[in-house]
């Protein structure tokens, strides 16, 4: 009697595992959620679980729109012009095989290049790069709007590779600036220019790496660099936050070929704001100097001199009359210090020194013969680029 019993209950149960598994998979909604799930115990995947609305609201964390829709209507063309006529005292003037075959070589024969700019006030200041300016004739900027107009050089500066323009137009949209010094490595950024002279586009990446130097691409170096797609045309663009916030200028890119490879450059805002507030103030942007000639302490150096340590400047040359050679400074001296601030390479060295007061005296800490000694140099006026022979 027991063992029919237990014989019909075994049946039973293969039957009623027979109808689950029958429902589970043709009518899971038919079965209790508990049932209905897997059977390693897991939850149903909130994707599965949310409503359309929280779904929807999901998906829209993919989307920077709000983000370009602030920051692009600041964001501009850039069109210059040079003039091509030859000098008045060029050979080829009075050669008259040249006019047969080239004509009036005198004539005007406008050439023109393409860049971006970004708008930083609604009076109508246009930050953009040295180079997209660097001797035009002409500069004209062309507004998401559609609207044109002449631009003036207000000044720049070709060792920050940093120009501002001025245009006179109503009602200009400004971009919000935002803060650098805040930017992870890591965090989603947007560019926004005119790459190969399509139009305005917008691209999206990360930020690489920040405090690039030594790159030789500018004099004066700190760059975030970005794996967002930054072609030839988006010179002088707006690098941004998500918030759609200005974090800095494009400006170079690494290319073996010319298109985007992932590695593009942008200066900071920090960088751009100190320039563009000094240009507009004096014309120009005043540097401090003290006139010599820097080298890197590596550590291959160090071992074939002995030096006593493997990081700071070394003084590998000094301009005659020039503010360190006044204050004692010597070949060989390795500069550690500057105000305080410690000064790992000559990048870092060029950089705290051209934020000095030109006039100030300031004190710079040496390495000389082992050990170390302060001297009070007074900053000199940083000469223009070209006429220089020293830092």
């Amino acid at each position: 009697m027991l063992k029919k019993l237990w014989l019909t209950f075994a049946q039973a149960v293969a039957v009623a595992l027979a109808l689950v598994f029958v429902m589970a998979t043709l009518k899971p909604q038919w079965l209790p959620a508990r049932l209905s799930g897997s059977t390693s115990g897991q939850t149903p995947a909130p994707a599965q679980a949310a409503s359309g609305r929280d779904a929807v609201a999901g998906a829209s964390i993919l989307s920077y729109a709000d983000a370009a829709t602030r920051a692009t209507p600041a964001v501009v063309n850039i069109y210059t012009t040079k003039d091509s006529r030859l000098p008045p005292d060029h050979p080829y003037l009075n050669d008259p095989m040249f006019r047969r075959f080239f004509g009036d070589p005198q004539r005007s024969q406008p050439t023109s290049s393409l860049g971006s700019g970004v708008v930083v006030s609604r009076e109508g200041t246009v930050l953009t790069n040295h180079h997209v300016i660097e001797g035009a004739d002409g500069i004209e900027v062309l507004f998401s709007d559609g609207r044109r107009a002449r631009a003036s050089l207000v000044g720049s500066d070709p060792e920050s590779d940093l120009a501002v323009l001025k245009v006179e137009l109503p009602d200009l949209a400004a971009i919000e600036l935002g803060d650098p010094e805040q930017a992870r490595i890591g965090d989603v950024v947007l560019a926004i220019g005119n790459p190969f002279g399509v139009g305005q586009t917008v691209t999206m990446g990360i930020i690489s790496a920040l405090g690039r130097t030594q790159l030789g691409i500018n004099t004066f170096e700190n760059f975030i660099q970005t794996d967002a797609a930054i072609n030839p045309g988006n010179s002088g663009g707006a690098l941004v936050d998500t918030h759609g916030r200005l974090l800095g200028i494009n400006t170079a890119i690494y290319s073996r070929t010319g298109g985007s490879l992932g590695i593009g450059f942008a200066i900071p805002t920090s960088t751009a704001r100190n320039v563009m507030d000094q240009i507009l103030k004096n014309g120009s942007v005043v540097r401090g100097y003290i006139g010599v000639e820097p080298q890197d302490v590596t550590p291959e150096l160090a071992q074939a001199f002995k030096l006593p340590r493997k990081d700071g400047a070394i003084i590998a040359g000094i301009m005659r009359g020039g503010p360190a050679d006044k204050a004692g400074v010597k070949t060989g001296d390795i500069l550690v210090e500057v105000e305080g601030k410690a000064i790992p390479n000559t990048a870092t060295m060029l950089n705290v020194i051209a934020q000095l007061a030109p006039g100030a005296s300031s004190r710079f800490t040496f390495v000389r013969d082992g050990k170390e000694i302060e001297l009070p140099i007074t900053v000199g006026k940083r000469p223009k680029p070209g006429a220089r022979q020293a830092e």
